[in-house]
Order: C-alpha cells, then sequence, then structure tokens
C-alpha cells in the first residue's frame, strides 16, 4: 500500500540512463531558479521606503540613486557569478570557490550560510505568498501555519516528482507574474508620459532632506539590496542544466539580471513618482497597481500572481540545496545520505530535509518569519562576499587572459557585497546576531562529521585496520518468551548451524512461573540448555543483557563469539504489529552496541 500510495504521489521510479532527460532547458531554468530573485520586486523597494520614512516622504527622492546603486551591485554579482559558472562548472558555486582558493574554513562558512539561507528562503517566501492569501480570505488569517505547511509538503513532492516535472508546472506563475509587472510598469509609464499622474505626488529629485545622514542612505541601501538574494543559485545548479551547461547557465544567468534589473526599477520608479508611502495594510506594489488601474481585472491579476511567485520563490531552495548539500557531503561535511538520488533522479534526501526544517521553522515562529529576512539576507552577502574574495585570489595567482578586467569585476562585487554585509551587522545587529554563533558551531559540526568519516576510512580500510582474529566457535543464544512455533522456528535453525552450544534464555518475573516453565521445557526440548532468569523489576532486557555480557566476555578469552537469534513473529498485515509488544524490536536495539555480539532476527511469518 505504501508502495501505490508514493507511486501515486512521486510517480513511477526512473532508470539511472533517464538522468539525462531530467535536465533544464534555459526557459525552464530561468522560471525555477530565479524565481527567489525576481519575487524580491515585490518587497526590495518596499524595504527601502520603509528606512527613508522614518526622516520624512521628502527624501523619497533618495530611492532612485539607492536603486542605481542596488543595479550596480546586481551588475558586478552577475558578471563575476558568470564567471564563476565558467571557471567552476560541476557547481558548487560559493562553497568551491571560497574552499579552493581561500580555504576550507572561509568555504565551510559560505557552505554553512547558504544551507541556513535556503532553509530560510522557504520559510520566509512561502509564510510571505501565505500573508497575502489570508489577506485576501481574512477569515484563513488563523491557519497561517497549516497553511503554509501545506503549501510546503505540496513544493516538497513536487520537486520529489523531479526537477523538470516541477519545473514544467511551476514556470507558468513565474512568467505570469513578470507578464504582470511589465504590464504595470508599462501602463504606469505611459500615464506618467501622458501627463496623467500630477507631478506634485513626489518631492522633487534633489530637494534638501533635514536630518537624512550617510548611515541611514547606507542602511536604506542594504536594505535594497535584499532583493539580490537568490541571485548565487544559478551557479550552485550548473549540474541541472542541459548541455553545455556552464554556457546555458551563464546565458540564463544573464537573463535573470536583467529581469531582475528591469522589474525592480520600473518598481522603484513608480513607487518615488506616485509618492507611495509603505503601510502595514497594503504592499507597495498593491498600491502602485491600485493608482494605476483602479480595483478592477489587473489589480487581482497582479495580486494573485505576486502572492504566487512569494510562494514560488522557495523552489529557488529546492533546486539549489540539494546540490550544495551534494557538494558538501562528497567532500564528506554533513551525512553521506545528501548523495543518494531518489526515484525520480533528485537528491531526495536533500529535498525532504529542507521540507521538514522549513516546516519546523514556520511553526517555531507561528508563520511570522518577517523578522528572519534581515537573517536571510546577511546570510546571502556571507557568501557573497566569501566568493567574490575567492576568484580576486583565484585571478591573482592564475593570471589567465584578461585577468586584470576579470579581478576588477570582482574586487568592486567584493568590496560592495562587504560594505553591505557589514551595514547589515552595524544597523540590524539586534536581528542578525544568532549568524556570529550559528555559524561556528555550523563550521565545528562540519569538522566533527569530517573527523568521524575519517576515523571511520582509516578502521575499516584493510592496509590501516587490525587484521581481524579467527573466529574459533560460535555460542548462539537464543531469548525465548514460551513454548510456541516461534521460538521452534529460531532454535531449528540454531541447530542447523552447527554451533557449539545453544542456549536457551527464559526471563521470569515469578519463582512460581520460573519453574513451571523449567518443567515443561524438559519435556518439549530436551536437548537444549535452558538458563532461567529472575526479573526482580519486570524487566526483560536488564538481566538478558546482563547474562549475554557474561557469556560474551568468557567466549572472548578463546577467540569464540556469541551470536543472539531473536524469535520474531511477522503478523500478514503490517498494522497488527501495533496491538502486539515489539520486545524483540527492544532487544536488538540494546545488543546493537554490544561489541563482538552479533544480533540475528529469525523471523516467523503468519498466516492470518
Amino acid at each position: 500500500m505504501l508502495s501505490s500510495i508514493k507511486r501515486f504521489l512521486i510517480g513511477r521510479p526512473l532508470k539511472s540512463t533517464e538522468l539525462g532527460e531530467q535536465k533544464l532547458n534555459k526557459t525552464k531554468a530561468l522560471a525555477i531558479l530565479s524565481s527567489d530573485a525576481l519575487s524580491s520586486v515585490a518587497y526590495g523597494p518596499e524595504q527601502i521606503l520603509i528606512v527613508l520614512i522614518t526622516v520624512s516622504a521628502a527624501a523619497f527622492w533618495y530611492s532612485l540613486p539607492i536603486a542605481l546603486g542596488v543595479l550596480f551591485l546586481l551588475a558586478a554579482l552577475i558578471l563575476s557569478y558568470r564567471q564563476i559558472i565558467f571557471a567552476y562548472p560541476h557547481g558548487g558555486g560559493a562553497y568551491v570557490v571560497s574552499k579552493q582558493n581561500l580555504g576550507e574554513n572561509p568555504g565551510l562558512v559560505a557552505g554553512g550560510s547558504l544551507l541556513v539561507d535556503y532553509i530560510l528562503t522557504v520559510a520566509v517566501s512561502v509564510s510571505a505568498g501565505t500573508d497575502a492569501i489570508t489577506s485576501a480570505f481574512p477569515a484563513l488569517h488563523e491557519h497561517n501555519v497549516l497553511i503554509a505547511s501545506v503549501l510546503i509538503v505540496f513544493i516538497t513532492l513536487l520537486n520529489l516528482r523531479g526537477i523538470t516535472e516541477s519545473a514544467s508546472i511551476l514556470a507558468y506563475p513565474v512568467y505570469l507574474f513578470v507578464l504582470a509587472l511589465f504590464i504595470l510598469i508599462g501602463v504606469g509609464l505611459y500615464h506618467i508620459f501622458t501627463g496623467h499622474v500630477p507631478a506634485d505626488l513626489h518631492s522633487p529629485v534633489g530637494t534638501p532632506v533635514a536630518g537624512i545622514s550617510l548611515f541611514l542612505l547606507l542602511r536604506a541601501f542594504a536594505s535594497g539590496s535584499s532583493a539580490l538574494t537568490g541571485v548565487e543559485a544559478i551557479s550552485n545548479a550548473i549540474p541541472n542544466f542541459k548541455s553545455p551547461a556552464p554556457k546555458n547557465a551563464a546565458a540564463t544567468l544573464m537573463a535573470m539580471g536583467l529581469l531582475l534589473a528591469l522589474l525592480f526599477s520600473g518598481i522603484v520608479f513608480l513607487a518615488y513618482y506616485y509618492g507611495i508611502t509603505p503601510t502595514e495594510k497594503e504592499t507597495v506594489v498593491s498600491q502602485i497597481a491600485s493608482e494605476t488601474f483602479g480595483r478592477n481585472f489587473m489589480y487581482y491579476f497582479i495580486q494573485v500572481t505576486t502572492a504566487m511567485i512569494l510562494v514560488l520563490a522557495a523552489n529557488t531552495g529546492y533546486s539549489a540545496f540539494p546540490l550544495l548539500a551534494y557538494s558538501l557531503a562528497k567532500d564528506k561535511y554533513i551525512a553521506r545520505m545528501f548523495t543518494m538520488r531518489g526515484d525520480r533522479l533528485g537528491y531526495s534526501n536533500g529535498i525532504i530535509f529542507l521540507g521538514i526544517t522549513s516546516i519546523l521553522l514556520i511553526v517555531a515562529f507561528r508563520g511570522q518569519t518577517e523578522q528572519l529576512i534581515p537573517l536571510y539576507a546577511v546570510g546571502v552577502f556571507i557568501p557573497f562576499t566569501l566568493s567574490q574574495t575567492g576568484m580576486l585570489v583565484k585571478w591573482i595567482r592564475e593570471k589567465p587572459n584578461g585577468w586584470q578586467v576579470k579581478l576588477t569585476i570582482n574586487a568592486i562585487g567584493a568590496l560592495i557585497s562587504f560594505l553591505v554585509m557589514m551595514t547589515f551587522f552595524i544597523t540590524k545587529f539586534a536581528q542578525v546576531w544568532p549568524v556570529l554563533i550559528f555559524l561556528p558551531l555550523l563550521v565545528f559540526l562540519f569538522h566533527r562529521i569530517k573527523r568521524h568519516y575519517d576515523a571511520v576510512g582509516d578502521q575499516l580500510r584493510i592496509t590501516t585496520c587490525e587484521p581481524a582474529l579467527p573466529i574459533e566457535g560460535n555460542v548462539i543464544i537464543v531469548p525465548v518468551a514460551g513454548i510456541t512455533h516461534v521460538v521452534e522456528n529460531s532454535l531449528n535453525y540454531a541447530k542447523s548451524l552447527n554451533a557449539d552450544q545453544i542456549i536457551a534464555v527464559y526471563v521470569a518475573f515469578e519463582r512460581e512461573q520460573e519453574r513451571t516453565f523449567e518443567e515443561k521445557w524438559k519435556k518439549w526440548q530436551p536437548d537444549i540448555r535452558l538458563v532461567t532468569l529472575h526479573s526482580y523489576y519486570r524487566s526483560i532486557i536488564h538481566p538478558l543483557t546482563k547474562f549475554i555480557d557474561t557469556v560474551q566476555h568468557k567466549a572472548e578469552d578463546s577467540n569464540y563469539r556469541v551470536t543472539v537469534l531473536i524469535p520474531q513473529f511477522i503478523p500478514k498485515k503490517s498494522w497488527h504489529n501495533i496491538l502486539h509488544n515489539q520486545s524483540s524490536l527492544l532487544i536488538r536495539a540494546f545488543l546493537l552496541y554490544r561489541r563482538n555480539v552479533i544480533v540475528t532476527t529469525v523471523p516467523y511469518h503468519l498466516k492470518q
């Protein structure tokens, strides 16, 4: 039944030879890998205005030069990540660049930052989309957490079905959002140039504003730079592209940068010209759409597509997180399970882990994840800075043709990324200080995991580990709970192994019960030694394991092995298991970590 449900939800398993069919073309890749960056148009311009309004509405004209600064940073990042794509065509992005050029710890800081950031991407994006939905239907507001969790489960299942299938479905809302905003910007500019929008709604450029400061402008610039989250996702996901992957990834990155620049600058300009003031009750995009179209079909079309893109921005995390986790797992810094492909040839463990942790985050914050946005943004600019600096080191070290131009591009990107990162730390320290705690802890955990894998490898390698001692004999212990076919089946199996000694062990809670069982056993299995153990505290595990330890210590002296055969009956239907004590599972769990004790389950299948 479980396999049928899995097949229904995820689809039929794909052969390994079908991996090439699961690659993305540029059209689908642009939608699925750009949704995070493009969705930030819905809140990036608003973040700038929220900072400027603390001075006065007259300061809104500063949003134009700030937007130019954001676009300049965007250009530097796009050109830099384009260079990263060709320099590191197998993916990995900031993690690989930082690790190879700056060292192990900077690489782990970049990788850890991005792993956490992709989890935040999913939680923040889905929460924002849920808020948009419940704003339209206020009666649903108290169910925000449930709705957000259901949306994450839906996106997780969609990604488990394979990247091409999810891209085919999710591409439509992304392109509808882009179309809606281009229509909004186009009609808005038409109204402005034809004089339908009064020029006195905004303060002229250059208007002196009392109280403005460089610190506040840097803070507004840093807030607006939150629109650049997700730019790095394409460089992490190069293996998902059709061949030639680097060329297609670079073209997709440039297209994303162009779209983001046009949409971001268009919304900033319209917000300035219309004199839009950010409020808690209505977003800046909603106000612009309302001023441009009124509350008609186009207004609701823009609102619906905006809500959809905010939810689907999470899909960038689902595309990039599993590949980044694969890179870290391949280098033994996180669990090896992240290197395994699932039935649909995606890294399903990474997808499932991302979905579960995102839901936990939403539940922990009760769907109110707005306070995570600064943490989310600074988590991106740390790897931005490290990757750009890593490329600087690479060009200086290798000096390829045209390296001076490449060095200049990365130097500008590194400097601006560092300034934005520091501005976040200075202006929003109360919200981003957890980064200074969890990143070092994460790097420490990476090192511990790597040390474990290295130690395991050394112990398993035949050339380095101690030679195994010869086994001269075998003592079999069979825990028995009664005189049944289950026990009989296990004893017959034990006899077939030609062991040196077979010991049946019975744990009794009452003395009378103990004597009765011994009498029955002599008649039933007189040739097999029975040991009865009395349990004063009604525990089977403690006296049994104590006896096994005693036998094992004696057997060790003569190079004997102790094998524990655990009888277990298997019900015909799986749900019947909940009706029975799972003593065999408990015994196996307790014995699993005993040295030189071999634990084997002997199943007896019931017929009805």
